[in-house]
């Protein structure tokens, strides 16, 4: 027993040894041998997501017609609405709907024991809730009839993911929901797929699954104008070579049809307004050139079979090139071609907007160009 005390004393001070290394402070609590421990080497990591704050016009609202400043009953919502918006027509019952409409749509486990919105409630209102303040006017009371760059334009990005960027699926139902809602511009990331013989639209270089171009193009023709006549533009971020840009011009006319718009010559003194453009769809991206340096060529097939092949590539390949260069700063030569001609011709004439990144400031990038 004595011996069996002695090697526990022992392995006590070992153990208190190696906590006071790591950083431990050990205090005896009590008499029954038990220590607690308290850690001062820890991190604490936050995660939260930022949303946008109500500008101060929307705080003066809030703080004018709610009267402690905190949350805005019923009443004092249905003040806002007439005295500063103007909807006369706001009965008291009609805000006290539009009040519980946007707590339960909010505060789901809370929703019971409220009686009033706060101020993200407010602001969420005013700026985001579509179905509960939707627009006053159906009907369209803008004049539509000036060029087309003349206009904001309602802008879907990555429109065929179904979740995150990295790993969710692609699919066509997406695109269909955005065009019902009313986006205008959908942007889709068109590769070719793993035989190269065919295309698919995927968000490149990352986890997620591809969809094929010709279902989303049938979603975009089935959906267009579902929500609204004016003309839907379909933004690709071309990663192809000049046979599968012909096979995409092939897919774009034939399941369009007449609804596609192009000029009929090269460059458009000004473009057409939304109004001459309904029914129609419009092709953007970045115009491919036609012939590439000696040196681009070389390039562009090196990184593109470093991106295509499978993990066995060896970094080797990729010697004497910028690893952090993006591929869309290289033009996709085909490998069967040797002479760098680049463009099936079928392709760049449905080329209608000339996509690319602005140079200079924010007012030069809109001013409108003849050439563009």
């Amino acid at each position: 027993q004595q011996q069996q005390r002695t090697q526990g004393e022992k392995n006590k001070e070992k153990t208190d040894q190696m906590q006071s290394q790591n950083g431990d402070v050990a205090e005896n609590s009590s008499n029954d041998g038990s220590y607690h421990y308290r850690m001062f080497n820890f991190f604490n990591r936050k995660f939260k997501i930022r949303e946008p704050e109500p500008p101060l016009d929307v705080k003066m609202a809030f703080m004018h017609f709610s009267q402690d400043g905190l949350h805005m009953k019923p009443s004092e919502f249905r003040r806002f609405m007439v005295e500063h918006q103007g909807e006369t027509g706001c009965t008291l019952s009609r805000a006290e709907e539009i009040v519980n409409n946007i707590i339960s749509s909010r505060h789901h486990i809370t929703r019971f024991t409220r009686n009033g919105l706060n101020l993200d409630d407010f602001f969420h209102f005013l700026l985001f809730d579509d179905d509960i303040n939707g627009p006053i006017k159906l009907e369209v009371h803008n004049d539509m009839t000036a060029p087309l760059s003349n206009y904001f334009i309602y802008t879907g990005h990555n429109s065929y993911l179904t979740g995150n960027q990295l790993s969710s699926d692609c699919s066509e139902v997406p695109i269909a929901k955005a065009l019902q809602r009313g986006v205008r511009v959908i942007e889709l990331d068109i590769w070719p797929n793993s035989t190269r013989e065919d295309i698919n639209v995927l968000h490149g270089r990352t986890l997620t699954t591809p969809v094929s171009l010709i279902n989303c193009l049938k979603s975009i023709r089935d959906n267009a104008f579902v929500s609204s006549p004016y003309p839907v533009i379909i933004t690709l971020e071309d990663h192809l070579t000049p046979d599968l840009q012909a096979k995409a011009a092939e897919m774009i006319t034939q399941i369009f049809g007449k609804m596609l718009y192009f000029p009929e010559s090269n460059k458009l003194a000004e473009f057409p307004s939304p109004e001459s453009l309904k029914q129609r769809i419009i092709i953007s991206t970045k115009p491919p050139k036609e012939y590439l340096e000696k040196d681009h060529v070389s390039a562009s097939t090196k990184l593109r079979d470093a991106s295509f092949d499978d993990a066995s590539t060896n970094s080797s390949d990729l010697e004497g090139y910028d690893s952090d260069q993006d591929l869309d700063d290289f033009e996709i030569s085909d490998p069967k071609s040797g002479s760098g001609l680049r463009v099936a011709p079928e392709y760049k004439h449905l080329i209608t907007i000339h996509a690319g990144k602005p140079k200079g400031t924010l007012k030069d990038g809109l001013k409108v160009a003849a050439d563009k």
